[in-house]
């Protein structure tokens, strides 16, 4: 069974399993020298070569010839020495992980530090960018309101210089008004002097003229219609008074036409001096004259006085208004001086946010930097997360390979999460799992009464997981069934611990679908893929049920009623015998075989099957599988280009679940349920012992489970078992015993796999 020798080479060479790439990330990883393997390295070439190795001789394990002792003692040194080397390259293989799993942790440490200063950074640069947003948005407000302010006081002091310089046009008005009538008033009198002296000269000649009055009676009459005539014009000139009364303006004009009237009675006085018999015409003429002119100095005067009170108003209205503008100008300098300090403060701002912002620019020139440091580290992380996923296959590939030379049963555990309305221990969770290297994802352990049991098994799944997480693990081994193998997958476990949704899942929801309906997609899909390479596959299937120690045909057609309520009516059970011929294959008396071409027909029939499987109601689970069920799925297949045939064989097996009495409560016919399954499970266990201990006699017989699972067991089969545990603190023993269980199992050797292919003749 031994090739040639496997040439030993150094850690450089490692990069061809790699496809040419390193595994190491900044530095080589740790130096395995003081390990047991030695320093030897393993190439590509040396492990592909190890697994295909071929024995030598055709007939390698065919006991029915009888081989001389030393061929057999051949035989098993090499054995032994290809199981060595197995082993030596699978302890490389750990070392070698661990070494990444080092550096990935440490890239890990590195991300995470490196991540909390982006975020510190990150939160720095807020609280940065909120407290400059803020500082802007108040002085934004402030200039604003002071904008306001000032363009305010702005339009105020506009208005009151306005008004201001309305006043003062005002005031020159005034005093240009108030000094043409002071000199219009000074003229009055200079001409009423003249005129008293005028008065007094003719008063004298009045006395002497006296004389002459009665010469002159006669003109009397000629004097009156002077005199009327002067009215006329005394009324014009009154009316030119009230003219200018009104409009100081036209005083001038009216002192002019006053001056004209004056020197027309002054041509009218030399008339009557050059005429005599107008003396008295003219004397008359003049006391009007004098009269009307005492009358116009006292209206002049009271327009005077008018006109000195207006002005002390406006000059106290002058002053008050300057008081004013006084006032708005100290207001505007002391506001122009706030502008400047505020526009000094605004400055100061702008420079602050300039260099906040040259702050916050190197802020996030750094955290670039730290984000691309992250991306480096993230990238690397990814690569050396991908060659140690590659590292892992490579070493479930040597696993299986070792668990399928030892004829191992490989067990995997899974474990549910917690339902709502169950209780978690007091202590904290009773199940942990162990995170080293050699248990990461194999471990798990299980805290009962202060003592730690820790257990070792191929795969464990924590509550976590997924369907399909579980699926990608047992996918190898379903493809095996269309390679000619028989493969066989149960799941054991206490009642209400996930065993028929591992196994089933949940209808309805396409993500929680179980392993059953996964494989058969699975398996139908690599058929349509092989029919180009000229295969073509012919598949049956059968589903039975062991109720009670009693088999039942799940796709008999004329099964209207559980087969129970027909026991008991006393209506006899159609018989059911299991068969086993030479060559392993296991056949059930008048079982309904079906045809199939697709997953839906193999969906359709499940969900009748489900339909017709026996289920009740416990204390400890609503809808408790009361029967053991039973999926066989039968390939034949050929190849028309090479004439090979295949026949290979899917058992897929959701046991009913162990369950204690004073938990499940169960009396009447589901106490008779639980005895059976319980007896049912005790054979097994009875099966698994003999086994484990390599007795010539295995009880397969005691129990229609253990005589139908006989080639599973026994046989040249691969077989792997799901044990599911409750995390229920409730449930503890139950979970230990399940775990001790499946440690029992994983230790039993039940042969070699053997292919199922022939040529066509």
């Amino acid at each position: 069974m031994v090739g040639p020798a496997i040439n030993v080479r150094t850690r450089l060479s490692f990069s061809d399993v790699n496809g040419g790439e390193e595994l190491c990330l900044t530095s080589a990883p740790t130096s395995i020298a003081g390990s047991e393997c030695g320093g030897i390295e393993f190439t590509k070439e040396d492990v592909e070569a190890l697994l295909n190795e071929k024995l030598k001789r055709k007939d390698r394990f065919n006991l029915k010839v009888s081989p001389s002792f030393s061929a057999v003692k051949e035989k098993c040194d090499n054995m032994v020495e290809y199981i060595k080397r197995l082993k030596l390259c699978i302890k490389w293989f750990q070392e070698l992980e661990y070494s990444y799993l080092l550096e990935q942790r440490k890239l890990q440490d590195e991300l995470e530090t490196s991540e909390i200063k982006s975020s510190e950074m990150e939160m720095i640069v807020k609280n940065k960018e909120e407290e400059l947003n803020s500082i802007i948005v108040e002085l934004r407000k402030n200039n604003a309101f002071l904008r306001e302010k000032f363009t305010q006081e702005e339009s105020e002091k506009l208005a009151a210089v306005e008004s201001l310089t309305k006043e003062k046009e005002a005031r020159l008005i005034m005093e240009r008004s108030q000094a043409s009538i002071s000199e219009e008033l000074a003229r009055a009198q200079r001409e009423l002097s003249s005129a008293n002296q005028k008065l007094s000269s003719l008063n004298e000649m009045y006395k002497r003229l006296q004389d002459y009055i009665t010469s002159l009676q006669q003109y009397n009459g000629k004097l009156h219609t002077e005199l009327s005539t002067a009215e006329d014009d005394l009324k014009r000139v009154e009316k030119e008074k009230a003219a200018m009364v009104e409009d100081l303006s036209m005083i001038k004009g009216e002192l002019a036409l006053s001056k004209a009237s004056q020197d027309e009675a002054l041509k009218q006085k030399d008339a009557m001096l050059n005429e005599v018999t107008c003396l008295r015409r003219e004397i008359q003429q003049v006391r009007d004259d004098r009269d009307r002119q005492l009358s116009l100095v006292q209206t002049l005067t009271d327009e005077v006085e008018n006109c000195r009170e207006s002005a002390e108003k406006y000059c106290e209205e002058l002053d008050e208004m300057k008081a004013k503008a006084n006032e708005l100008e100290a207001r505007c300098s002391s506001q122009s001086i706030e502008l400047k300090t505020l526009q000094n403060h605004l400055a100061a701002a702008e420079n602050k946010l300039q260099v906040s912002d040259l702050t916050a620019m190197e802020t996030m020139h750094e955290f670039e930097d730290q984000r691309r440091l992250v991306s480096e580290l993230l990238a690397r992380l990814g690569d050396a997360e991908t060659k140690l996923m590659e590292g892992e296959m490579l070493r479930k590939k040597l696993h299986n390979t070792i668990l399928e030379l030892k004829g191992n049963i490989r067990v995997f555990c899974r474990v549910r999460p917690l339902l709502p309305d169950e209780r978690s221990s007091p202590e904290g969770n009773f199940i942990s799992y162990p995170s080293s290297v050699e248990s990461l994802g194999r471990g798990i352990n299980l805290v009962q009464n202060g003592q730690r049991h820790s257990f070792t098994y191929d795969k464990v799944f924590a509550p976590e997981a997924t369907q399909e997480d579980v699926f990608v693990e047992i996918s190898q081994l379903v493809q095996s069934a269309l390679d000619g193998y028989k493969v066989c997958i149960f799941a054991y476990g206490q009642t209400g611990s996930g065993k028929t949704y591992t196994m089933m899942g949940k209808t309805g929801f396409l993500e929680e679908k179980g392993l059953i309906p996964r494989s058969l997609e699975q398996i139908f899909q690599t058929r349509q893929s092989l029919q180009p390479q000229g295969w073509k596959y012919d598949m049956q299937v059968s589903m039975l049920e062991i109720y009670n120690e009693t088999i039942h045909d799940l796709l008999s057609s004329n099964r209207s009623a559980p087969d129970v309520l027909r026991a008991e009516n006393g209506s006899p059970l159609k018989p059911y015998s299991i068969k086993h011929d030479a060559n392993g294959n296991t056949q059930v008396s008048d079982l309904t075989v079906v045809d199939v071409r697709s997953a839906k027909e193999v969906s359709f029939l499940l969900q009748e099957a489900s339909r017709s499987r026996s289920v009740g109601k416990t204390q400890m689970n609503e809808q408790s599988s009361r029967s053991h069920f039973v999926f066989t799925l039968k390939i034949s297949g050929v190849n028309e280009s090479t004439d090979q045939q295949v026949q290979g064989v899917l058992n897929l097996i959701d046991l009913a679940g162990s369950e204690r009495l004073s938990k499940s409560g169960s009396t009447g016919e589901r106490l008779k349920e639980t005895q059976a399954i319980n007896r049912s499970l005790s054979s097994l266990s009875d099966v698994i012992f003999a086994l484990a201990k390599k007795e010539e006699h295995v009880p397969f017989r005691n129990s229609k489970l253990t005589y139908l699972l006989q080639p599973c067991l026994g046989g040249d089969s691969k077989t792997l078992m799901f044990v599911n545990i409750s995390p229920d603190s409730s449930s503890a023993n139950e979970s230990l015993c399940s775990l001790r269980f499946a440690a029992r199992v994983n230790a039993c050797e039940i042969g070699t796999p053997r292919r199922l292919t022939n040529t066509r003749p």
